[in-house]
């Protein structure tokens, strides 16, 4: 699907960082729950604690009941951008949408950067996976 590469830039909509029905949980790695308390000057252990549910072990952010938005868009910008998690960095690379059908479904049907900006090619793509691979693995074992 993307021996040629993929065009994508980010145009700043704000529409990955709303739930679309079947994806809507933001996972954490412990150096995602770091690198966000970084950004907005909290200990990891006040981060965790203010903007995280523990699931089992398994640390996601906090939702707002009734918004499909992450806590963290404003005005369609990202408030943790520079210390955002690798599931926010790693889009639209993801490895559940890499295939033709869910590509079109999941990420051509709502996202405003597809076919826009940089050609990245094969190799960064591969990277792009397997940086949320390893996130995935070590999120959920």
């Amino acid at each position: 699907m993307y021996k040629d590469g993929i065009r994508f830039e980010c145009q700043g909509s704000g529409k990955c960082c709303t739930s679309h029905g079947e994806f809507g949980e933001v996972y954490l790695t412990k150096d995602d729950r770091k690198n966000m308390a970084k950004a907005l000057n909290l200990t990891t252990t006040a981060f965790t604690k203010k903007f995280c549910n523990n699931l089992d072990g398994t640390f996601a952010l906090k939702q707002e009941p009734g918004n499909p938005d992450c806590i963290f868009l404003k005005d369609k910008k990202c408030g943790v951008y520079k210390g955002r998690p690798t599931q926010c960095r790693t889009w639209p690379f993801w490895p559940d949408v890499m295939n033709a059908k869910a590509w079109k479904k999941d990420v051509v049907s709502f996202c405003p950067g597809i076919g826009k900006g940089k050609l990245h090619s094969p190799e960064f793509i591969e990277s792009e996976l397997n940086k949320e691979l390893s996130a995935e693995k070590e999120i959920f074992g």
